[in-house]
């Protein structure tokens, strides 16, 4: 039987994980971005995929509450969704191609997934 691991610290979280390897991904793709996009479209996918995993680390020093630690989840999920919603403006402006997208949409309903599941069991991480 497979033991569970001890989460100690925001790091340890898969979802944190996740979501800062797709930050940096993000952040790689729009390196190739056009220059008029640089204060727009740039700036913001790179911000609310950032947003993320920053999000969750603040959610995880929120544990002392579950009420807050729930309400930060939530928070989290929000910029997710954002960065979907810029995911989709970078497919329509053709700056990524349909499999970009697919594969990283699909990662960002998975962490969604584990959020959601996160904030469902709140009391299991709270303290």
């Amino acid at each position: 039987m497979e033991r569970k691991k001890t989460i100690r610290h925001f790091r340890d979280l898969e979802g944190y994980q996740r979501s800062f390897a797709l930050a940096v991904e993000i952040f790689q793709i729009s390196k190739k971005f056009p220059s008029e996009e640089r204060y727009s479209l740039t700036d913001q996918i790179r911000r609310s995929s950032r947003s993320v995993c920053s999000n969750l680390a603040e959610a995880w020093r929120k544990r002392r509450y579950v009420a807050v630690f729930k309400n930060k989840l939530t928070d989290v999920m929000q910029e997710a969704s954002e960065t979907q919603s810029w995911l989709e403006f970078c497919l329509a402006c053709s700056y990524i191609d349909e499999e970009q997208f697919k594969k990283l949409d699909n990662e960002y309903e998975e962490i969604i997934s584990m959020l959601n599941s996160m904030e469902r069991n709140a009391g299991k991480f709270c303290y």
